[in-house]
This record gives C-alpha cells, structure tokens and sequence, in this order.
C-alpha cells in the first residue's frame, strides 16, 4: 500500500511534467512568434516598395475595390442570415415536404464548390435567354451576391437548425401550455434561444464570407484581389501590393468579429426573464416585489 510520502512524491511528479509541458508549449508558441515577426520584419524592410505603396493611384484602385467589397459583404451578409433562418425553420418542418426541400437545398450548397456556384449563375444563368436577350448588363456584381447569399445560407440555416435542437424541449412545451400556437411559440420563445445558440456559429460565417469575396475575381468584379493581380503583372512585385491587400482584409474581418462579439455581449445569456419567465411571474413579481 503506497504511503503518503510515496503519494506526494507521485503528485509532485505530475505536477512537475505539466510545468515541463507548459514551458515547452511557452517556448514553441515564443520561438513561432519570433519566426514569423522576423519573417515580416524582413519581408517588410527589404521586400515592399513604399513608394509605390503610397502611391495615390494604386491607392485609390485599392479604396474603390475596397469600398465595393464592403457594399457586397453587407448586402449578402444580411440577405443570406434573412435566407438562413428561413432555410433552418424548413430543416425543422414537421412537413415532411418542406424538410426535405430544406435539406436537399443544404446538401447541394454546402456540397459543391462555391467557385462551382459563381460560375453557374455568373456563366449559365445569362444562357437561358437568347442571345444579347439577358436583361441585366453588368451582372457581374448581382451575380455575386446571389452566389454569396445562397451558399452561406446554406451555413447559416444549419447553424439555426443546431441552434433550435439546443433549446430544450420544455420551452415548447411551456409554451404551448400558456396557449401560444406552434408559430408563436417558435417565433417569442424558441428563436430568440436559437439564435443566442447559433449567433457564434454564425458570425464565423459571415467572417468566411467576407474571404470568400477574393473568389469574385475569376467573374470580373473588380475586387480587392482583381486589383492585387493587375498591379503585381504591370510591376512584377507582389509584396508591395499584398500589404494592402491584406490590411484591407483585415480591417473587414477584425470589424465583423467586434461586431459579433458585441452582438454576444447584448445577447441575455443567462437570464430568466425571457418570455415565460415574464408569464410566469405573478403581478407583484413582475413589477418588482411591490404589493
């Protein structure tokens, strides 16, 4: 039978390997952090022109392409969760039909390339009239918030289906006890959890979304990396372009995720004043204990 001395000894073993460990995880994530800053110290001193990078035309081509991926971002973002949520109601239908149209569209947008996607609406869509018949002229752009919106609605229907299952089973069922219809209870009771549940899920997304934006140059819109590739062929230098192309990137990314983050923050996590809580106070809970 081991003593107690033996046990000490045993855990100060343990204790020891876990500090081991732990140095060796400071020293590796120390050692990347010093490989990559003196990667980009090095690329950013010897490697980027900052002449050219300042230069107000390339600049000026960057703050266009810069401006029209916002305007792209926007639209399909709040069009595809819009979309999203209608396609994660379907994927819980208790229609048999509606459910499988819901998911047979899931299984196709979220199966096949989105590349695949922008080149059928972009490519085939303005075949289905004869020719010069197409109404829309520059179709370019439509086509990728069409493109955009109905893939990460896709995404953003599953994140509200996994947002629904999450919400237990009682709060339906409480609310249905009060009188609410299925409707009623789902749209005062179920989705406001849901979307709590989900709003992560779907803000990664929406960040996705915004990289997806670079694909857009192989349809002709003059995006931030249509704009990188035309600089670096007419001066053969790709880092100085790429600095703007990425602080551009980012400065939409980091926004978005402040965002989300906030909009977590607003969010009433673990409150029990929700719905049925208000329904299920008496009068005198409810305006605050007084009698």
């Amino acid at each position: 039978m081991p003593t107690q001395t033996d046990s000490e000894s045993g855990t100060g073993g343990v204790m020891m390997r876990d500090r081991l460990v732990k140095r060796i995880g400071e020293v590796a994530a120390a050692g990347f952090l010093v490989a990559i800053g003196g990667l980009l110290v090095w690329i950013l001193s010897t490697q980027v022109n900052y002449t050219l990078l300042a230069s107000p035309l390339i600049a000026g081509r960057f703050a266009e392409a810069f401006v029209l991926v916002v305007r792209i971002v926007v639209i399909s973002s709040l069009l595809s969760v819009s979309f999203g949520v209608l396609v994660g109601l379907g994927r819980i239908s208790t229609s048999a039909v509606t459910g499988r149209i819901a998911k047979g569209y899931v299984e196709f947008f979220r199966g096949t390339p989105l590349l695949f996607q922008l080149f059928v609406i972009f490519f085939g869509v303005p075949r289905l009239w004869e020719t010069g018949q197409f109404p829309i002229q520059d179709w370019a752009v439509p086509a990728a918030i069409i493109g955009l919106t109905l893939n990460h609605a896709a995404y953003v229907g599953e994140a509200i289906r996994g947002g629904i299952s999450a919400v237990p089973d009682g709060q339906m069922e409480a609310a249905r006890s009060l009188g609410m219809s299925r409707v009623m209870a789902l749209r005062e009771v179920v989705l406001p959890q849901a979307w709590r549940n989900a709003l992560a899920a779907i803000g990664n997304d929406q960040i996705i979304l915004v990289k997806d934006t670079s694909l857009l140059t192989v349809i002709a819109v003059p995006e931030i990396m249509s704009v990188f590739r035309n600089i670096n062929s007419n001066q053969l230098d790709p880092w100085t372009p790429l600095v703007w192309v990425c602080v551009l990137y980012l400065a939409i990314t980091m926004s978005m995720s402040q965002l989300v983050n906030g909009l977590e923050r607003r969010s009433d996590w673990g409150s029990d004043h929700g719905l049925l809580g208000r329904l299920s106070m008496g009068p005198s809970d409810a305006d605050g204990g007084e009698g």
